[in-house]
Formats: structure tokens, sequence, C-alpha cells
């Protein structure tokens, strides 16, 4: 896509100051708007999600460059009529993503740079996931959820939730393999950072989709071997690093098979990451053959989004809303999930923050 580019005359030093300003300018110091305002807010929710997958759409962020530019300007590289992206800008700014000079044109924050496709953090197909046309249809029904304690999804499509998605809606299949391939990317690089491997020689990531924890685990400790488990359709898509030709090949073993079932291999450290938001008797199962597969001493990892941890508390209790709409799922808080560890036999250790939004449990098999 094209980009809205520095002019000559624009010094880099005046490009660089007006794109990372940090929150609109029009708005600067804005008082916190009162209980009745900002319950009217709330109600018009909808209309920030759609701005936010408007823009991410259309790539705004993508033609904008590092000098402001106008909404004519930017109408003319996204394709669209200059006075309603004008708008829809103006919108975004009350959020802080874009900010507006006073001259009327329009700049980079950091939150609008992650609606970047080539920003190393991108959350552009998070984004438009948390947006898909679905979305849409299930969160009108959430009193039903409520009142029900299942999803409403079947009713609503008329099949589950993963047979509509493959079936149905193929670009949102697309979307939803992007979002999560982006963020176990991003949470591969912490994960690797955080675990320490001192006399581990075996590590299996369960349910670890296209291995890219396994992978920045396999790639920081040269000594270790690795096994990925998950369904055979994904699987079958793993990491390139780890498949047949890759660097990593030699020393991992690819299962496909359902952890919910059975886990039929041994290893040193047994790592869990964002699958335990089945229903609980499922999660019973799986951390079950955990401790039955495992040998005496083992460790177990698990890593979890929790809906009572503070900094992200506003989007893992909507997550968590969703989960319920879609799968009859739900995310855990820390003493649903610590029961569930206690349940399994697992002895739980130390509680280790692994980013802004996942925490890391560390256990051991009896």
């Amino acid at each position: 896509m094209t980009t809205v580019s520095p002019t000559p005359e624009t010094s880099p030093e005046k490009a660089s100051l007006t794109s990372t300003l940090a929150a609109p300018h029009v708005h600067a110091g804005t008082p916190a708007p009162p209980p009745s305002m900002r319950l009217r807010e709330l109600a018009f929710g909808a209309a920030c999600a759609a701005a936010v997958r408007a823009a991410a759409r259309l790539g705004v962020a993508d033609a904008l460059g590092e000098t402001p530019a106008s909404a004519a300007e930017l109408a003319l590289v996204v394709d669209a009529e200059p006075v309603p992206l004008r708008r829809l800008l103006r919108a975004l700014t009350c959020y802080g993503v874009f900010a507006e000079t006073e001259d009327g044109k329009f700049v980079h924050t950091e939150t609008s740079r992650l609606l970047r496709e080539d920003d190393p953090q991108s959350l552009r197909y998070i984004s438009l996931w948390c947006t898909e046309p679905w979305t849409w249809d299930v969160w009108p029904r959430l009193e039903d959820a409520v009142r029900s304690g299942t999803s409403v999804f079947p009713e609503t499509f008329g099949k589950g939730f993963f047979d509509y998605l493959h079936q149905d809606a193929g670009e949102s299949a697309h979307v939803f393999n992007r979002a999560m391939t982006t963020s176990s990317v991003q949470s591969a690089r912490d994960v690797a950072e955080l675990l320490d491997l001192t006399g581990v020689s075996s590590v299996a990531d369960i349910g670890g989709g296209q291995g890219h924890v396994l992978a920045s685990l396999l790639e920081k400790h040269p000594s270790v071997r690795g096994t990925l488990m998950d369904l055979p359709g994904v699987v079958a898509r793993a990491d390139a690093r780890l498949r047949d030709g890759g660097p990593l090949a030699d020393r991992v073993r690819i299962v496909a098979g359902d952890c919910r079932e059975d886990i039929p291999f041994e290893v040193d450290l047994y790592i869990i990451k964002n699958i335990l938001e089945w229903d609980d008797e499922s999660t019973r199962r799986a951390l079950g053959n955990v401790v039955a597969a495992a040998r005496p001493g083992a460790r177990v990892v698990i890593i979890e989004n929790l809906v009572d941890d503070t900094p992200s508390m506003r989007f893992t209790t909507a997550m968590d809303l969703l989960l319920l709409l879609n799968v009859g799922g739900a995310k855990h808080t820390r003493e649903s999930l610590l029961a569930r560890m206690s349940e399994a036999g697992l002895q739980v250790g130390e509680i280790h923050p692994v980013n802004a939004y996942l925490h890391a449990f560390e256990c051991t098999v009896p």
C-alpha cells in the first residue's frame, strides 16, 4: 500500500515529534466525564469497536507515514471519501488511536501504530478478529447466554462455532488463524524469556498450536529436545522451523492428538498455554492426562489469561464473555485455576507474570 510520506520540507525532528504524540492534541487535559456521560459512552461502545475495525480494514495506519497528513491526503491512499474519513479519525482520536494536530492533520500514536501490518507488535488481525461479522450477531444475545449459561452460537447459526467458521466463513477463519498466529508469536518470545530450563532435557507444548512457543524455547536452548502436540489439522500447519527441513526438525517430534483424550509421552517439562478455557470437565481430563503421563517430579507450567488479573481485566473479562457466547467456555480466575490444578494432583509453586495479560503457574507432579 502507498504511504503518505514526509515532504522534503518536513524536518526529521518534527516528523519524529508529531508521529509519537501519545494523545490527541485537541483533547489534552479533558476532565473525566461524569457518570451519566460515561454510561452513554459505554452504551455506544459498539461505535468504538466499529471505528477500530474500519480503520484496520481501510489500512489507515499503514497509509499514514511519519509526518502529519490530512484526511483528504489519506483518503486518496485508502480509497475513501475525505469527509467521512475525517469523521472516523476524529472519533478514534477520542480514544488515543491517532492524534490530531492544531492545523487539523493526523499523526500516529503508540496505539495507532499497532494497527500497522508491519509493526512487530501489530494487533491488526486481533482487532479484526474481535469485530468479525459473526460477533455482531451474538453480542446482542448475551442476556440469553447469561440466563442459560451456555453458548448461543448453535441456535444463532445452526451449527457449532468452529464448524461455522471453517464451513461458512472462510474469510473469518483466515482472520482467526492470523490473529492466533500473531498472538502466539508475540507471547512466545515472552515465555522463552521467562522460563528457566536448567536441568531440562525434554519439553512438550501441549495443545501448542503451530509450535511458536516450542520453537522459541528450542532456539534459546540448543541442548533441549521438544514435542509439539495438538489436533491433526493444527500440527499439519506447524511452524516451518519445526517441520522436515527446518533448522529445529532434528530435535522435535510432532504428535497429532487430543490432550483431553490421551498424552502418550514422557518429558521433563510440560507447557500448557491458553487451552484450559473449555468446560471444567474437559479441563480436568486434560490436566489428569498430563499427571498420568508424567514421571514423578516432572514440571508442568500452565500459562493463562486471568479475569482477575488487574492490568488487563477489561480485555480478559470481554474475552470471557465472548467465550461464553461462541463456545460456552470461560476464562479462569486465579482461584478457579488453582482449584483445577489441585484437583488434578499437581503441586503448585510460584506464579509469575509473563506479560501484561498472561500468568505462568509453576507446578510439579508429585
